[in-house]
């Protein structure tokens, strides 16, 4: 079951905070823009009264009075009794998205061994979880993803919203898979197929993309920071302003076959020798670790971590980040391997600005992703991030 009267505004994923944005909305676009400029004061701000609304937004009290009647009769917003007030006069009802009303399913396919899936709240809270082996044969990827989907709606408690998907590979606007070589994907329309297969609205981006998103909305991150996800390969989310920043190609935050240094390395899956992924994935460190004495296993983290710390020094110089952020395994990413990329990282920018650039694991752990993908459902059905 889903809501027939969600907005499905462009895939703004992760849009920009600023309740009062600058660019010029058409007549035909303002019902939409305001109606989410309503449910995301309420979702940011919490329960207030319709004159709260108007004053918050700057919309009229006629025009919050329409909006907040039809987000109700929608299941949307609810309202939640009158504010104690010692003034005289009738006290004020209070109105805040019904944040019970409905679920939203995401789905992580980055695992190397099982894909995982959860039931989430439209706070990012999981509330039922479940996962899949991957399948040995890409051509049952869809027909896995499909039933994982499938057996999570059947334990939802409510309605629906949407489905919420990241994925390795580079992904288009519109949820195309454009080339993801794990799955043997190219030009692959996850999105379409999936929306049609389950008769629900499906949103795909690239699982670092998401994971983003739920570090912005979830974890409380500043607007300018740049997430490196790390497993069977190594990718990147970045945010630039509050803005994802997709690139051209869509191709944003792909560094994991960036060649790091010209000393050689190990060979990459790619054929490349030196690759950042070759020196960092968990595939191929985990390797270099078991096959090393005990002794030298800590240098071999910080040799990543050195070479993580080359590829990210430029970004850090070019787009001023404050925050990055670690997605992976904590006993190989926390510890000498992130000591040596801050290290490495102030070595090679000016201290004035690199100073106080944050690196951190993230607090999300395994389910970063499926955060991120409920991010992903609440920016394109409601217009909330």
């Amino acid at each position: 079951m889903t809501p027939s009267g969600a907005v499905s505004p462009a895939r703004t994923f992760g849009a920009d905070r600023a309740l009062r944005p600058s660019a010029k909305v058409l007549p035909e676009e303002a019902r939409a823009h305001n109606r989410a400029l309503v449910l995301q004061t309420l979702y940011r701000g919490g329960a207030m009264s319709r004159a709260d609304l108007a004053r918050e937004t700057g919309l009229t009290r006629v025009t919050i009075s329409d909006l907040v009647a039809s987000l109700i009769a929608e299941g949307f917003v609810l309202e939640k009794g009158v504010r104690e007030s010692s003034r005289p006069g009738k006290p004020a009802i209070l109105v805040d998205v019904d944040r019970s009303g409905h679920r939203i399913i995401g789905v992580d396919l980055s695992g190397s061994d099982s894909f995982l899936g959860a039931v989430l709240t439209l706070d990012g809270e999981i509330v039922a979880r479940h996962d899949v082996p991957v399948p040995a044969r890409n051509d049952d990827v869809v027909g896995v993803v499909a039933d994982l989907v499938r057996t999570l709606v059947a334990t939802s408690s409510a309605p629906v919203l949407g489905v919420g998907v990241g994925t390795p590979g580079v992904v288009d606007d519109a949820g195309v898979v454009l080339t993801a070589p794990n799955f043997g994907w190219e030009r692959f329309d996850l999105e379409g197929i999936l929306s049609q297969e389950l008769g629900l609205p499906v949103l795909v981006a690239n699982d670092a993309d998401a994971g983003v998103l739920a570090e912005y909305t979830f974890g409380g991150s500043g607007q300018d920071i740049m997430l490196i996800k790390v497993g069977r390969g190594v990718g990147s989310g970045l945010l630039a302003g509050g803005r994802p920043m997709r690139g051209s190609r869509f191709a944003a935050g792909e560094i994991g076959h960036v060649t790091i240094g010209t000393d050689g390395g190990p060979r990459c899956a790619c054929g490349k020798v030196g690759c950042l992924e070759a020196w960092l994935a968990v595939p191929a460190l985990s390797a270099r670790l078991d096959a090393a004495p005990a002794a030298e296993r800590p240098g071999i983290l910080r040799d990543a971590g050195e070479r993580l710390g080359i590829a990210l020094a430029p970004i850090v110089g070019a787009l001023d980040l404050s925050e990055i952020v670690l997605s992976g395994p904590p006993a190989l990413l926390d510890g000498p391997l992130a000591e040596s990329a801050v290290h490495t990282l102030r070595a090679r920018t000016l201290a004035e600005f690199s100073d106080g650039v944050q690196l951190r694991m993230t607090a999300h752990g395994q389910d970063i992703v499926l955060r991120g993908a409920a991010v992903m459902v609440l920016s394109g059905r409601l217009g909330v991030s």
